[in-house]
């Protein structure tokens, strides 16, 4: 018995030695690892900069000539000017903007200066030539605008499908027509032509369809209008009847005081319910301002938030930087052909 125990024991002190010596092992394979993949990551930064360096001078050349090129294209090119301006339509005249700007652009592709000019009424052979381009986009919004305009979407969908839709899917897939304001930029090789543009835009919020929309809109206000201040006479009516049967009551009250009270009074008061009254005018007041701050908001097709400047600022486009593109590519081509060459020369003496 007293044999059996320092048995046990001496094996279980060499299954923890086997065990140690194998994580000791591990360890000395992931470290082992990691060497060799810091090695070879310099091994291939170094050979990724050796054919630099060894052509250093041809490359330092190449680039200072693509460059200076590249320079002397900015200089030559006419600098682009762009200005913005923010409008909020009414009656979904945000559709006719959005079309027209595509109308517009094409008029400028195929050089239709004589329609752009009769467009914003502008000089068709110095100004409209000077013209580059426009763009739509929806205007600056806060926090609190998107999820009112969250919380409306999901409103207008049934119960079922609202569920799946989270305010994170609504702000990435919602389109450029859902905003409310938007901002109209314009591209143009001058930069004092701005400020006449804004007459073609101006047109294109008032067309066929906003103004029958408008109508209608109006049409359905003076219809409630006219329903509220029914209820509203009505109400003042019950209001004044009530009054003149307070009244009488309380002529009979003194009467009957009048003669010593020795008749007793015994007439039940008429209920009367004058909070309700007021209540229920306050309610159809309440309606009635709405409307009027409705019909004054939104009297007309749009408002500017913000014109043209009088003056554009200069685009500055990364891509247009011609002294910082030129050595960028003329590196990205050098690249390329010495992989090339490598693969070549691998492929040839390949066996």
């Amino acid at each position: 018995m007293s044999d059996k125990v320092p048995q046990e024991s001496q094996n279980e002190e060499v299954d923890l030695g086997q065990l140690f010596n194998a994580i000791g092992r591990l360890f000395e394979k992931l470290f082992a690892f990691i060497r060799r993949l810091f090695k070879s990551l310099f091994s291939a930064l170094i050979f990724a900069l050796k054919p630099l360096v060894n052509n250093f001078k041809l490359i330092a050349i190449l680039l200072m000539i693509s460059a200076l090129i590249g320079f002397s294209i900015e200089k030559l090119n006419e600098p682009t000017f762009i200005s913005e301006m923010l409008v909020r339509p009414y009656y979904d005249s945000k559709y006719q903007l959005a079309n027209n700007v595509d109308y517009f652009n094409a008029l400028i592709s195929s050089e239709n200066y004589g329609e752009l000019s009769n467009i914003f009424e502008i000089d068709s052979s110095t100004t409209a030539k000077q013209l580059i381009g426009f763009e739509i986009e929806i205007g600056p919004e806060t926090q609190n605008d998107l999820i009112k305009e969250y919380d409306d979407y999901i409103k207008s969908l049934d119960s079922t499908l609202a569920v799946d839709v989270t305010y994170e899917d609504f702000i990435e897939n919602r389109d450029i027509l859902a905003g409310s304001i938007f901002s109209v930029k314009a591209r143009a090789i001058s930069n004092d032509i701005f400020p006449s543009l804004e007459q073609g835009f101006i047109k294109t919020f008032q067309n066929e369809y906003s103004i029958k929309l408008k109508d209608r809109t109006d049409s359905i206000r003076n219809v409630k209008k006219r329903i509220y201040l029914q209820e509203l006479e009505r109400v003042e009516n019950l209001q004044k009847m009530y009054l003149d049967i307070k009244t009488s009551e309380s002529k009979r009250e003194e009467a009957t005081l009048g003669v010593g009270g020795i008749i007793p009074l015994v007439q039940a008061k008429t209920e009367t319910k004058e909070f309700e009254l007021f209540q229920e005018e306050l309610k159809i007041r309440n309606s009635l301002r709405i409307l009027e701050e409705e019909a004054l908001e939104e009297s007309e097709y749009y408002d500017i938030l913000s014109s043209f400047e009088e003056v554009g600022t200069i685009e500055k486009n990364v891509f247009e930087r011609y002294s910082l593109v030129f050595p960028a590519l003329s590196m990205l081509i050098m690249t390329l052909v010495y992989c090339l060459l490598k693969a070549f020369k691998f492929i040839k003496e390949y066996e």
